[in-house]
Parts: C-alpha cells; sequence; structure tokens
C-alpha cells in the first residue's frame, strides 16, 4: 500500500501512551504525521494550534472526557473523528456517531485495520470536496457540492460528515423512499459494522437543524415501515 503524505497531522487523543505510541508509529509507516495528546484539556489546545486533518479519540480521559471533546470539535470543525475505546455497549456507539464521529473502533484493536479505517474516511471527505456538481435546492434548503455548504433561507447550517452525507443522499433523490440499509451504505460504503439505529439518530439530529418543528418535519418524513424521503411539504 502506497504512503501518504499530509501537510497536517492526525491528532491522538489517548491517555494510555504505548497504545498512543502504537497507533502513531502504523500511522507514520503510512506516511502521515501526527501529535499526541494523554489529557482532554490537551487535546483541545493541539486542536486549535495545529488544525489536524483527522481525530483518533478515546473516550475515557482526564479532565475532559472524550464525549466533550467530540461535542467541541463539532462546533468549530468538521474534522473527522474516529473514536477508539474499551467501552463497546450499543448506547456508547450510537451516543459517538450522533455526537459526529466518524467511526467507532473497540478495543482491542488492529493497527492495520485502524489505519485502513482513516484512509477511507479520508477518502470520503476528498471525494465530497472535489464533486463539482450544481447545487441541490429544495424550497428553503440549499446544498452546495464545491463549498460543502448547507444553507437555510439563506442562514449556513453547521452539519457533521454524516449528517450532510445523509442529507446529500436524501436531496439527490427527493421523494424516494430510503430504507435505512441504503442510508447506512451510502455513509459507510467500505461496509463498516454499524447498528441501523444510528440512521435514526442522525435523521433526529437533521430535523433538529434544518426544521422548523422536529416533531412536525416538513423536509425529512418518515415512511412507516420502510425508511425516509425528502420532500417540501408535510405530507
Amino acid at each position: 500500500m502506497a504512503a501518504v503524505k499530509e501537510s497536517s497531522p492526525v491528532l491522538i487523543v489517548e491517555d494510555d501512551r504505548k497504545t498512543a505510541s502504537l497507533v502513531a508509529l502504523y500511522l507514520e509507516r503510512e506516511g502521515f504525521k501526527t501529535i499526541s495528546a494523554y489529557d482532554g484539556k490537551k487535546a483541545l489546545e493541539l486542536a486549535q494550534q495545529y488544525h489536524p486533518i483527522f481525530v483518533i479519540l478515546d473516550l475515557m480521559l482526564p479532565s475532559v472526557d472524550g464525549w466533550e471533546i467530540c461535542r467541541e470539535l463539532r462546533r468549530s470543525s468538521e474534522v473527522p473523528i474516529l473514536i477508539l475505546t474499551a467501552r463497546e455497549e450499543e448506547m456508547d456507539r450510537v451516543l459517538g456517531l450522533s455526537l459526529g464521529a466518524d467511526d467507532y473502533v473497540v478495543k482491542p484493536f488492529s493497527p492495520r485495520e485502524l489505519v485502513a479505517r482513516v484512509k477511507a474516511i479520508l477518502r470520503r471527505v476528498r471525494q465530497h470536496t472535489a464533486k463539482k456538481q450544481p447545487p441541490l435546492s429544495l424550497g428553503a434548503l440549499t446544498l452546495n457540492h464545491e463549498k460543502r455548504r448547507v444553507t437555510l433561507k439563506g442562514q449556513p447550517v453547521s452539519l457533521t460528515l454524516s449528517e450532510y452525507k445523509l442529507l446529500e443522499t436524501l436531496m439527490a433523490a427527493p421523494g424516494r423512499v430510503f430504507t435505512r440499509e441504503e442510508l447506512l451504505n451510502s455513509l459507510y460504503p467500505t461496509g463498516e459494522s454499524v447498528i441501523d439505529r444510528v440512521i435514526d439518530v442522525h435523521i433526529g439530529k437533521l430535523r433538529q437543524k434544518i426544521e422548523d418543528d422536529a416533531t412536525r418535519p416538513r423536509y425529512i418524513q418518515t415512511v412507516r415501515g420502510l425508511g425516509y424521503r425528502l420532500t417540501e411539504g408535510n405530507e
């Protein structure tokens, strides 16, 4: 596998120094630069200072936990985030992905698989950035591929990468009903194992951001027993 070269580093946030060093070793073998933080406060400082291209994030950290770091990063950045943790409960996965993480790996893990996932997520980000397609519009909602920007009534809407990809899929075929499996495939085309409840969580977050009333959605309609579709107006 050819090595990559990146100008910005991968930020590894992990309080176990041996694990952080192992992850850094495998990433650097593939041409990535890395920086490491062993507590949450330092992680936020390094993220602000270095603007990493990717964040590998443990959840159980001193000073500021991984959940809060994920929230803080998502308030100001769309940097891809992969959660790396010993917590394997289903709700932890759902919460991590709903906060804006792009993937979730449970310890013990394969360093080679971890690097492969980092590369796959970065490829998806670049594909979205590189797209030269006309903007998609539905009512007051607009998605600009080139700028990777969503606006509602002319005002920008801040979305995570997963929320953006999900909305992009729905807007590309307004009126079409997408099953949860189809939407999962659009978010995780490389076949990552993710429970379909993640789609419901992302839909809920999207509705909070683009609907006047998330309990009576105008744009994202639930089709009972099938999935979701995007349409303008309550049907």
